[in-house]
């Protein structure tokens, strides 16, 4: 079932990505833009009209003014988008094929160093919904903010094969937790039952081209990908768990919230920019 996020009325509800952000810097192409998991999250959202604020931190460099300068753009709060002495988190990129994105190298920047501070967290319990990931510094923080009724979207990334964060703490604070993977088998419909276990209300794991599935703890759901022409999959992820969360705050059932999830995917790879 389609939705038309036009014609339904927003409920009254605020989003925040909180955690890591960076700059996605494609030197052969001579192009950049700013990024990270709730970013791009954020970005979204607010596009569908959900008020949407930014947590975390940019250096004084260009690559700052220039993250702030398109929060600001897009309409999202960055009140709280702190600023330190240095270099903006930096990912030096390149493409294979000209569609799949390569990490050559990470600069953390004033990143390596970021931490909420006490007000940050005050500030973060005003909202509904919050979006962190695994490298924000956040993960200590999720039991308290959970505790004060913030629903927290998780995005674990390609991270659920690797020990040092496939781990209960990581899962036990999450109300939506999201992971990438490339294909549905054993060991991923066992790890999406597992982290339910620990607490999560919905479990989701996108495969690329072959789609979502999603637990909740009683059944599975599946959902294929939107047929396009792809220009790039930077991305595809996090305009899912945007879509998917839109979907959350609408009341809609899991199927159409993997739907529209699956929907905005398709839109953000058709171009260059992950929004």
């Amino acid at each position: 079932m389609e939705k038309n996020m036009i014609k339904e009325r927003i409920p009254d509800i605020k989003a925040i990505g909180v955690g890591f952000s960076c700059v996605d810097v494609y030197e052969k192409l001579n192009k950049f833009y700013p990024t990270g998991n709730g970013v791009d999250w954020g970005i979204h959202l607010k596009r569908l009209g959900v008020p949407v604020s930014i947590l975390s931190v940019v250096g004084t460099d260009i690559y700052g003014e220039k993250m702030r300068e398109a929060l600001e753009k897009e309409g999202i709060d960055i009140s709280h988008l702190h600023t330190a002495k240095g270099e903006t988190c930096k990912m030096m990129m390149d493409l294979i094929n000209g569609i799949d994105r390569v990490h050559l190298e990470a600069i953390d920047g004033v990143m390596l160093d970021f931490k909420l501070t006490e007000e940050d967290k005050e500030y973060i319990k005003n909202f509904q919904f919050m979006h962190t990931d695994l490298f924000g510094n956040v993960l200590n923080d999720l039991a308290e903010i959970r505790a004060a009724g913030v629903k927290v979207v998780m995005d674990f990334s390609t991270f659920c094969e690797d020990p040092q964060y496939n781990r209960e703490e990581n899962y036990k604070n999450v109300d939506y937790a999201f992971l990438s993977y490339d294909k549905e088998d054993e060991y991923i419909k066992s790890l999406l039952k597992k982290i339910r276990s620990f607490g999560a209300k919905i479990v989701t794991a996108t495969l690329g081209e072959n789609g979502s599935i999603s637990y909740d703890g009683e059944n599975f759901y599946r959902q294929g990908i939107v047929p396009v022409k792809v220009v790039n999959t930077v991305g595809a992820g996090d305009s899912y768990i945007a879509g998917f969360t839109y979907g959350i705050m609408m009341g809609w059932d899991i199927p159409a919230c993997m739907e529209f999830g699956a929907k905005i995917s398709a839109e953000v790879v058709t171009r260059f920019e992950p929004y």
